[in-house]
C-alpha cells in the first residue's frame, strides 16, 4: 500500500507528520525526566547543607554542655572575694553582653577541667575557658572558644582562639540565680550578685547557611555552684 506525503507517493512506513510527532512526545518526556532529576538533585544538595548545619549545631552545643559540667570553682572557706588592689579570683564566673557589627551577643568566661590539649602540647589540668562571636569582614560571624591552662594569662579576643562554629545569627546565654531569678549576665565577683555562681545556664544558638536558619536551644544545670559567702 503507498502513502502520499506532500504529493510523494511512498511505500509503506510511517508519514512525516507521524515522526515529527513521535519526536514531540520523545522531547517532552525528555524533558520531564531530566527536569525531575535536577529537581532531585536539587533537593538533596539543600538537605545535605541543612544536615551539616545541624551536626554543627549539635556538636557546637555539646562542647558547651561538656566545658560547664566539668567548671572549676573556688569554694568556702577557701574561697574570699579579691580586695581592691588584688589580682582577680581565677576561678570566678563572668559574662556580659559584647557588640560586634550591629548584633549583640553574649560571652562567657570560666574555669573548668575540660582543656583539649593539642599536639605537642598535652598537658591537662584547670583551664580557663572564653566563648565570644567575632565579625568576619564578610560580614559572617564565628563563635570562639579560647582555652587556657592554668595558670592563667590575661586574654583578650586576640582573633588567634580556634573557631567552635560559624554562621552564628545568635548567641545568648540566660542565667538562673539560687532565688530561680534570671539574668542576661553574670558577675560572680560582683556584691550585686552576692559572690554566688549561677545554678543553670540556658543557651541559645542560631546559625545559617544564608539559606536556611536553625535554632538550639538547652539548659544546663551546673554540677557545682557556690552560694552567697556568709
Amino acid at each position: 500500500m503507498k502513502k502520499e506525503i506532500f504529493g510523494i507517493q511512498a511505500d509503506g512506513g510511517f508519514t512525516l507528520i507521524e515522526i515529527l510527532i513521535a519526536i514531540f512526545i520523545f522531547a517532552v518526556l525528555i524533558t520531564t525526566v531530566f527536569g525531575s532529576y535536577r529537581s532531585v538533585f536539587s533537593n538533596t544538595e539543600t538537605m545535605d547543607r541543612d544536615m551539616d548545619l545541624h551536626e554543627t549545631g549539635q556538636s557546637c552545643l555539646q562542647r558547651i554542655i561538656l566545658d560547664l559540667e566539668s567548671i572549676h570553682l573556688s569554694m568556702p572557706p577557701g574561697y574570699s572575694p579579691s580586695d581592691f588592689n588584688e589580682p582577680p579570683v581565677p576561678y570566678r564566673f563572668v559574662s556580659d553582653i559584647s557588640f560586634s557589627g550591629n548584633s549583640t551577643f553574649s560571652r562567657l568566661r570560666f574555669a573548668s577541667l575540660s582543656h583539649l590539649p593539642f599536639f605537642p602540647d598535652l598537658r591537662k589540668g584547670i583551664t580557663e575557658i572564653v566563648y565570644y562571636v567575632q565579625r568576619l569582614e564578610d560580614r559572617h560571624y564565628i563563635l570562639k572558644r579560647s582555652d587556657n591552662l592554668y595558670p592563667f594569662l590575661y586574654i583578650k579576643e586576640k582573633g588567634i582562639a580556634p573557631v567552635l562554629c560559624e554562621g552564628i545569627r545568635t548567641f545568648r546565654l540566660r542565667f538562673y540565680g539560687h532565688d530561680g531569678i534570671e539574668h542576661d549576665e553574670w558577675d560572680s565577683e560582683s556584691e550585686a550578685f552576692k559572690y554566688e555562681t549561677p545554678k543553670a545556664v540556658e543557651i541559645k544558638i542560631e546559625l545559617t547557611n544564608d539559606l536556611t536558619t536553625q535554632s538550639f536551644e538547652t539548659v544546663v544545670v551546673l554540677p557545682v555552684s557556690r552560694k552567697k559567702n556568709e
